[in-house]
């Protein structure tokens, strides 16, 4: 584009939409951030933007200053593995989503780019990577979580399909790195894992991506994706066991070597959410957690760096950052 678009985001204040609204600033966009009231804003601080409060579920707090931006960038979710009600998750996921897409297309946003999920995608028992055309369906979704993004993202196709949405969608995969505040799931295994508390594992596998280069492919996807289609941003698989050695070898740990059947895990994991209903806090180990375990999180960028130009650095660099980061903040 000849100028630098007046940008709407959401989730600035979040791990992800934190580095996409770093990123698009340094590019010269001008932020117009959507935040809810009490929302942690640690991350925003420095940063040139103008905040909007309101809610992703609730139009008419942002509708007025989607009028006058040429793009959206939709970065917002709740993403936790396990909610003690999850129409909550429901509520900002799925029925925000949608309510921000129908706002942005009245207020006549010219390009739009959803920020989904590489859980929205299908998977392998074989642990081959797959790519963003792998059969998947509803009921392949394990979750509340990945129920919702699903969901969230069938309603954006449609809206492509059927009101020109000028949408393009983005499959983060697991992102890591500075400014992970809350921590996200993945955060918490690095920190823990970085204080020495996970002596043993299960065999499962993730793909690992620099939250910096996520935020890059984002703007990848501003400026050179197809409306209409969606784009793994993602970098290295790697085993848990893989991860934990990393972890180890950069924190000066031995390295963590037992792998438990995902089986004698059950009741644990039954145990810690019955647990979290009374304190309120999330549980480390999960029952959808385990049931996700079963498969490895294995992806394919190859269509986001042909058609975008993609590239992401190598899966040690950012869980070294990582590091840095939680150990400057004493997260470990």
């Amino acid at each position: 584009m000849d100028q630098s678009p007046l940008t709407f985001i959401t989730g600035a204040t979040g791990f992800v939409g934190a580095a996409v609204a770093r990123d698009l600033l340094a590019r010269g966009h001008r932020l117009r951030a959507l935040v809810r009231p009490k929302n942690d804003r640690r991350n925003l601080e420095g940063l040139e933007l103008e905040l909007i409060e309101g809610d992703l579920a609730n139009p008419e707090t942002y509708r007025t200053a989607l009028k006058g931006c040429q793009a959206l960038f939709h970065v917002a979710a709740d993403y936790r593995i396990w909610v003690p009600d999850p129409s909550t998750m429901h509520r900002i996921n799925v029925d925000g989503t949608h309510a921000l897409m129908e706002a942005a297309l009245s207020a006549g946003v010219e390009r739009i780019v959803y920020t989904s999920s590489v859980a929205t995608l299908g998977t392998r028992s074989d642990g081959i990577p797959t790519n963003e055309d792998t059969p998947v369906s509803l009921a392949d979704m394990i979750g509340v979580y990945k129920k919702s993004k699903y969901l969230a993202e069938q309603i954006v196709h449609r809206m492509i399909r059927q009101h020109n949405l000028p949408a393009v969608i983005v499959n983060p995969s697991t992102p890591i790195g500075p400014r992970d505040i809350k921590p996200t799931p993945t955060g918490r295994i690095i920190t823990e894992a970085a204080k020495g508390k996970i002596p043993a594992f299960v065999d499962t596998g993730l793909n690992i991506a620099h939250v910096d280069d996520v935020a890059q492919g984002h703007w990848l996807a501003f400026e050179k994706g197809k409306i209409g289609e969606r784009y793994i941003l993602g970098g290295d698989n790697l085993g848990l066991g893989d991860i934990l050695k990393i972890i180890a070898g950069i924190v000066n740990r031995p390295t963590p070597t037992i792998k438990i059947p995902r089986r004698l895990l059950y009741p644990l994991a039954f145990s810690a959410e019955v647990g979290a209903r009374f304190s309120g806090k999330e549980p480390f180990v999960t029952l959808d957690a385990l049931r996700m375990a079963k498969k490895k999180m294995f992806f394919s960028c190859l269509k986001a760096e042909r058609e975008l130009g993609y590239k992401a650095r190598p899966a040690h660099n950012a869980i070294a950052d990582a590091i840095a980061w939680f150990r400057e903040y004493k997260y470990c």
